[in-house]
């Protein structure tokens, strides 16, 4: 491993393909290469709260993560140590008891709505990306996953995406665009962003 694990951060709103942008960046390393943390597995822990308090939780606002604990993980992972990356129970809208260790690798991916939001983060990262694709797209996907993956009527996705998403999304997430290095339209579909992206990571561990 080289002395200093690249960190890549990535963001875009919900449905941007950020996600997708993350995999095809990946599948071009070794396992052993590349390690992803998803920005959703630190929200807060909930569990003091009771449960009908919890349903009231805006996953779409920079409080609802625990980036104190964010940070500190990826300082261990830059100081070549492991950490146990915390695991969310949406069922339970809190942090569930179990967590995945996860070990230091040369190039670590930041991947989550708000991950270029908090400056702190951002003087940790060597690249940042954002993921930006149009509104009408973005709702589309989010409504096609919410309804096949998560059991969501239409009615609610878009209730939410109306009240929650489409206003954090213009008050805290566009507006991270500008301290992006690199911008990619159109998510996982821009082969030619992704190819450039996966130059600049070899050029970087060839060093």
């Amino acid at each position: 491993m080289s002395n200093k694990p690249v960190v890549i951060g990535v963001a875009g709103g919900s449905g941007s393909g950020k996600t997708s942008v993350t995999r095809s960046i990946s599948q071009r390393f070794t396992d052993k290469t590349i390690l992803v943390i998803e920005q959703d597995y630190y929200y807060k822990d909930q569990a003091h709260l009771p449960y009908e308090e919890r349903l009231n939780t805006n996953y779409d606002h920079p409080l609802a993560f625990d980036n104190d604990l964010l940070i500190e993980h990826v300082k261990t992972l830059l100081a070549q140590k492991p950490v146990n990356k915390p695991v969310y129970d949406y069922t339970r809208h809190t942090r569930s008891e179990e967590v995945v260790r996860v070990e230091p690798k040369d190039v670590i991916i930041l991947e989550g709505i708000l991950i270029l939001e908090d400056q702190r983060l951002l003087d940790l990262m060597d690249i940042k990306v954002f993921v930006d694709t149009d509104a009408d797209v973005r709702i589309i996907r989010r409504l096609l996953r919410d309804i096949k993956e998560r059991g969501r009527t239409i009615d609610s996705v878009i209730d939410q995406y109306i009240n929650v998403v489409r206003p954090m999304h213009l008050q805290f997430v566009e507006p991270t665009k500008r301290y992006a290095d690199i911008i990619i339209p159109e998510g996982g579909q821009n082969h030619v962003a992704i190819d450039l992206m996966a130059t600049k990571i070899q050029t970087i561990l060839n060093r």
